[in-house]
């Protein structure tokens, strides 16, 4: 029996516009549609077990999307950014209020775009070929939540192993690159950043990956009262989605 009661929904713009999903993923239509937040989805974000896991707004966003039949862990990190704004914009109005140099400010979500991209770079997908400033030449891919999932897995691995170790940028790489000089065997590409990546290598890398990175510009202009101006990024945490929390 079909309920006489209805959810609004609206369809979300992504930044990748599509363009680095596989074909027959819907996700290669560069949009996604969600519903808008119920008391049902202030229940997860009260739940103290997602809060202590760091997986709250994660269970809160794969509440709200209504498009079914792709995997959320291949979502780009671009794309979920782009769908928390909406999400907080469908929920409780464009208007989110943040600490600043002492000062609350109001800022207007609706105004936040996504970055412009150009097409012809994603001719290849989620594929993207650089040559390094050392004459080595990588593969290299745009992570996913799952990516990203997977290394925060292994740093608190080794974190374990070492607790005074610092593999962030090490980790990340290995996940980033596909292959190195044709080689895709995974322990090639561990051997390389460990021991022969240069970091004029690994800055030009994480500078073109961040060029090609599909995202909503999460910042806004804040003049200041000696008349100057400054980007100020918009913090996301629990208090974007629970704005009477007092967080």
């Amino acid at each position: 029996m079909e309920s006489k009661f209805k959810i609004p929904t609206e369809t979300v713009e992504l930044p990748s516009k599509g363009l680095l999903y596989p074909k027959d993923s819907p996700l290669a239509k560069g949009e996604i549609e969600m519903k808008y937040m119920t008391a049902k989805e202030e229940d997860i974000l009260t739940n103290q077990n997602y809060i202590t896991k760091g997986t709250v707004i994660d269970r809160l966003i794969r509440s709200l999307i209504t498009t079914e039949g792709f995997n959320y862990d291949n979502l780009l990190i671009g794309d979920k950014n782009a769908i928390m704004v909406a999400a907080r914009i469908l929920s409780y109005g464009p208007n989110y209020d943040i600490q600043h140099n002492g000062e609350r400010i109001t800022v207007d979500l609706s105004k936040v775009d996504n970055i412009e991209i150009k097409d012809e770079d994603y001719k290849n997908g989620n594929k993207f070929n650089l040559k390094l400033p050392s004459g080595n030449e990588v593969v290299f891919k745009l992570l996913t939540h799952g990516d990203e999932k997977a290394v925060e897995r292994e740093i608190a691995g080794l974190k374990k192993i070492d607790k005074n170790s610092s593999p962030q940028v090490t980790t990340r790489l290995k996940r980033m690159i596909l292959s190195v000089n044709g080689s895709s065997e995974v322990k090639d590409i561990r051997e390389f950043v460990d021991k022969y990546m240069l970091a004029t290598d690994a800055r030009a890398l994480r500078k073109e990956y961040s060029r090609l990175q599909p995202d909503v510009d999460l910042t806004f202009n804040y003049s200041n009262e000696d008349g100057g101006e400054e980007d100020v990024a918009i913090p996301i945490g629990i208090g974007f989605f629970w704005p009477d929390s007092g967080v």
